[in-house]
């Protein structure tokens, strides 16, 4: 058992708090939070493990729990730490690293390892330790070795430093698999945080002005397309996707628009004129007033994922785009390609790795059109939700999802840029309001959301942990971009500023409310990188992403591997003392 774990079977055993355990050892109270999450672990000749058995010891002694004798804990927790020379750090990095980088199903490799997901998130972001990792790395690697597809094999080659050949059979790949996993020392690099500092930093309004949206006309002039057309190569295919939207945008119909595309991104991406012009016709068909719906391939490196999903952040911020995923990889052979509207239906195929060869067929024959129309539907009613999103127009939607959520069981994360309403005192609350003029209905609807967020707290931390990470930010700072209150949630999109002294005395009763409640944990972030935007996590069931900045839109993220990545994100922390 991992000396965190065991740590916390004793807390909970002797019916005890964080803050008993530090009155009576000495311990500070981040010293022994640290030692509770697994992000730090004492030598066993330090004085904090002395004072950490001793404590312990004393509490068990006042209860009468006598079998928990000085001699035979101290044993149990150093018993606890002599696995402590295995580098897990380096471990969960490459591990993390490895199931990033591929298209692995999680739930998969789960079944096959015969653990639960949950706890494969865990040890993916250092919660938990494998007992035996050499056995679990020889039997990750089996697995992947045994169901990696072909690109997947030019990834592993490239974080191991070997060529395709060199692990071109299963059991040369799983030995290259597990020399690494155990040993390689690399330089992680996070595709995740990039993509929240954009979302992060996009401001609609300014997108809007960039494009000259506000000043697009959907053109009316007729496009003259013959009733079916063929198209081949990749520039030809690139040439048909836009006649595509050409026939939608200058059609009558205001039929949704259904796109599934699984073919390579990376021919078409290199057309950079090609693919301003298809961000340009996306653009006309949302001025339009068309939805979409748009199936992404998930089923290609993470990181390739993720770029193609910042590319679309500006559209899924109209709030006229539904994004979804088909789950699992349904071949690695064939390439296919669907655009349906109520103009014009675009199909087109491939073979992978060689995309060049493909074709694409667009019709607007009525026959073919809802042959096309219901494939595509088909294909939709297979589709899981990527993420759902909410603007104000769906705010009673999202309020359902609250109300779901408020009873979910599970352990709860946040990363905030500001600081949480449910530890700001109404008076303190009513002064800020004041200051800043609210009018009376707004400022009895924003007193209602506070009090409704500290009746929540109250009801979930009795029974399970949550855990905010909250912005320290310097008067200097707080000058030059002053912070906010938080009401995304009720989606009010006017600024409400605070004064630095009020902002201090928030962040003292965020403490306060910390050291009276054990099960809430506040760390402090004094280079915090995101200023906009709020990340709540309810472990292994989803992550919502709300953007302060007006328009307020909240993303709840659905997908296991977007959802793992977000999760198992590690913002790095500067302060000495930064938990409590």
């Amino acid at each position: 058992m991992a000396f965190s774990e065991q740590l916390n079977a004793y807390i909970s055993e002797l019916n005890c708090t964080s803050k008993e355990l530090t009155d009576v050892s000495g311990l500070s109270a981040s010293v022994l939070s640290r030692y509770r999450t697994g992000s730090r672990v004492p030598t066993t000749d330090s004085e904090q493990f002395i004072q950490l058995v001793q404590g312990i010891a004393t509490i068990a002694n006042e209860r009468g729990y006598s079998e928990f004798t000085v001699e035979k804990i101290q044993k149990t927790l150093e018993d606890c730490l002599q696995d402590a020379t295995f580098p897990y750090e380096l471990f969960q990095i490459n591990f993390d690293t490895l199931l990033t980088s591929l298209s692995i199903n999680v739930a998969d490799l789960s079944h096959f390892l015969n653990f639960d997901s949950s706890y494969i998130s865990r040890i993916r972001s250092g919660q938990r330790r494998p007992s035996n990792p050499q056995d679990f790395a020889q039997n990750v690697s089996k697995y992947i070795a045994g169901h990696c597809s072909e690109s997947d094999k030019v990834t592993i080659a490239k974080l191991v430093h070997c060529t395709t050949d060199e692990i071109n059979n299963d059991s040369l790949c799983r030995d290259k698999i597990i020399h690494w996993l155990l040993n390689e020392q690399i330089e992680k690099k996070d595709v995740v945080l990039p993509f929240l500092s954009k979302l992060d930093e996009f401001d609609l309004n300014e997108f809007i002005r960039s494009i000259h949206f506000d000043e697009l006309k959907v053109p009316s002039v007729p496009f003259q397309l013959p009733t079916s057309k063929n198209y081949y190569g990749i520039d030809e295919m690139c040439e048909g996707t836009l006649d595509f939207f050409k026939a939608t945008v200058l059609s009558k119909s205001k039929e949704d628009l259904i796109a599934n595309d699984d073919t390579p991104m990376a021919d078409k991406a290199n057309g950079t004129d090609f693919m301003k012009k298809y961000i340009f016709a996306v653009a006309l068909t949302l001025k339009k007033g068309l939805h979409i719906h748009f199936i992404h391939n998930i089923n290609r490196p993470f990181e390739e994922m993720m770029m193609g999903l910042e590319g679309w952040i500006p559209m899924y911020m109209t709030g006229q785009i539904s994004p979804y995923y088909l789950k699992d990889v349904h071949n690695k052979l064939f390439g296919h390609f669907l655009y349906s509207s109520g103009a014009a239906a675009l199909s087109g195929e491939c073979i992978m790795d060689y995309h060049q060869n493909g074709k694409m067929y667009l019709t607007k024959n009525k026959t073919e059109m809802s042959y096309y129309r219901q494939r595509a539907l088909d294909i939709l009613s297979k589709a899981s939700p990527l993420m759902d999103i909410y603007r104000i127009e769906s705010k009673d939607a999202f309020y359902s999802f609250v109300e779901r959520d408020i009873v979910t069981p599970g352990n709860r994360r946040s990363i905030l840029s500001a600081l949480p309403i449910h530890t700001l005192s109404e008076e303190l609350l009513l002064q800020i309001l004041n200051h800043n003029h609210i009018e009376e209905a707004d400022k009895k609807r924003i007193l209602d959301f506070a009090k409704k967020q500290r009746q929540l707290y109250e009801n979930i931390l009795p029974n399970r942990q949550i855990i905010d990470e909250i912005p320290v930010i310097s008067e200097m700072e707080f000058l030059e971009q002053p912070m906010l209150l938080p009401l995304s949630e009720i989606f009010y999109e006017k600024d409400i500023v605070y004064t630095y002294a009020e902002y201090l005395e928030h962040m003292e009763q965020t403490i306060t409310y910390s050291q009276n409640n054990s099960n809430y944990t506040v760390k402090q972030n004094s280079r915090y990188p995101f200023k906009n935007i709020q990340i709540r996590i309810l472990e292994g069931k989803w992550v919502v992403i709300s953007k302060n900045k007006t328009p307020v839109i909240h993303f709840v993220i659905h997908n296991p591997q977007l959802r793992n990545a977000l999760e198992n994100m590690v913002i790095p922390v500067y302060d000495k003392d930064d938990t409590l």
